[in-house]
């Protein structure tokens, strides 16, 4: 074949960024999403689900190579990857990059972990593994991303792009990272392709199934990588094929230039951004208005009305129907409504400000909390228009008993590269999502293999200390 395939583009990308050294910020950036997401695998015990994913794969057997979070023994790779992309999406807590509006880490780390420990590459081999996987994700989601619709095609088309782009990048990791070199990259991405998937329609109606896809991602990654290591092949034209993934996935309306444009010179992975919150990320904004409101002195007892001002794409996500945002029934639900991010807010949290035990289905219910959530109103704003989707940004309007009004502006989000989340913070998050699951010293350990994970000879050290959690039980 003459010409380059997409494919072939990012498969030679991935052979020469593993033949050199990470640019210092990429290499900083990955440290911090290993970090972030097993962090995020230890707090989602207290999910049902998360141990009905563990027990599922715990029952299936298999050689031992690499290690799920809470498991103490070791498990088939593929299955290890599994329970951790389960673990790592479930709580909405995870990256998040935009405009593609995708959650990269939470597939690519998982699966990259787990070949890594199971094919006994060192801790620089893993990094750069994961900073390419992380980049093909999110350069596949940026393929799908309409400007003059200002969305996903992957979304407009229920795809979750989360997943399916999230198994094409971790497979890239997957394949590096069993030595199958630049034809194996290829080939990964040719199978994958054929696993990959994850419809959206339980955001709309219901459903816990979401929650399982980043794990299908990753295990579909490395089960890819793994029957190409006994001699399966995929297409070279993969991508951009006439049966290929762009035109299975968004009917061909695909900007191929996202996927090669400054490829190995411009990365996005600094640019993802963290998740100080846990809950959807269109509602972290109005999250930060009413912590700064509540610091500027504003009683929550005094307030006769809320507006909540968001980009119109926004309200049918956070505000719609305006009923069941201002009444969640479960910390679940609450984590989509506008009106519940505003409250939180206002009444402060733990975490960064707002953390997970502010999402319980008793704080759902909390009678001040429907009281003034019943009072919020979500409407659409042109300045919020005008920047979205690029920062999903908020206006919070109210109005006190005394005649006052006050308003906070939120324009860019905390955890993005014009708000990034400091070292300091991300440790905090860590640690408030490990307490009581992890002993602290344990803690620290991980922390501290984490903090210089590239200089380390493998990854089992770190993953081996996460097999054995305190209290590995769901929670109410």
């Amino acid at each position: 074949m003459a010409e380059t395939t997409l494919a072939a583009a990012l498969a030679r990308f991935a052979a020469e960024t593993a033949a050199k050294p990470l640019p210092e910020d990429v290499a900083r950036s990955v440290r911090q999403r290993v970090l972030d997401v097993l962090g995020l695998c230890v707090a989602a015990y207290r999910l049902p689900t998360s141990a009905a994913a563990v027990g599922y794969v715990a029952e299936q057997g298999g050689r031992p190579e690499a290690n799920a979070v809470g498991v103490p023994d070791a498990l088939p790779a593929a299955q290890a990857a599994f329970a951790n992309g389960v673990l790592a999406h479930s709580l909405d807590y995870d990256d998040t990059h935009l405009p593609s509006v995708l959650h990269p880490s939470a597939a690519v780390v998982p699966a990259a972990l787990a070949a890594a420990q199971a094919a006994g590459a060192d801790g620089a081999a893993a990094c750069a593994a994961i900073a390419v996987g992380l980049e093909i994700a999110v350069r596949l989601g940026m393929a799908g991303y309409d400007t003059e619709l200002g969305n996903s095609v992957f979304f407009e088309h229920g795809q979750h792009a989360t997943s399916i782009c999230g198994a094409m990048g971790g497979a890239a990791a997957a394949a590096m990272l069993m030595g199958l070199g630049e034809q194996g990259v290829l080939h990964a991405l040719g199978i994958t392709a054929s696993f990959a998937s994850g419809i959206i329609e339980a955001n709309r109606t219901g459903g816990t199934v979401k929650r399982l896809h980043c794990g299908w991602a990753a295990h579909s990654a490395v089960t890819a990588a793994a029957l190409v290591a006994r001699g399966f092949t995929g297409p070279p034209t993969v991508l951009e094929g006439r049966f290929g993934f762009f035109e299975a996935f968004l009917r061909g309306e695909a900007d191929h230039a996202q996927v090669v444009e400054g490829l190995g010179e411009t990365w996005e992975v600094p640019g993802i951004f963290f998740k100080p919150y846990p809950a959807n990320h269109f509602t972290h904004t109005a999250i930060d208005a009413g912590m700064a409101l509540r610091a500027r002195g504003v009683d929550p007892n005094r307030i006769e009305r809320i507006e909540l001002r968001v980009p119109s794409a926004v309200i049918r996500t956070i505000g719609q129907p305006i009923e069941t945002k201002r009444a969640p029934e479960t910390g679940y639900q609450a984590q989509f409504s506008g009106p519940y991010a505003v409250v939180a807010g206002l009444l402060g949290g733990g975490g960064l400000g707002v953390g997970l035990d502010d999402f319980t289905d008793e704080l759902a219910r909390d009678p001040v909390r429907r009281a003034l959530m019943a009072k919020v109103d979500v409407v659409p704003d042109e300045r919020c228009d005008a920047i979205f989707p690029y920062q999903f940004p908020a206006i919070v309007r109210l109005w006190t008993d005394d005649g006052r009004e006050w308003t906070e502006e939120v324009l860019a989000n905390r955890g993005g590269s014009k708000r990034p989340l400091s070292d300091a913070e991300l440790a905090t998050k860590f640690h408030a999502n490990v307490a009581g699951r992890l002993p602290e010293e344990t803690a620290r350990a991980v922390y501290d293999l984490v903090a210089r994970l590239d200089t380390l000879p493998g990854v089992g050290d770190v993953m081996r200390l996460l097999g054995t959690l305190t209290d590995p039980t769901p929670r109410p």
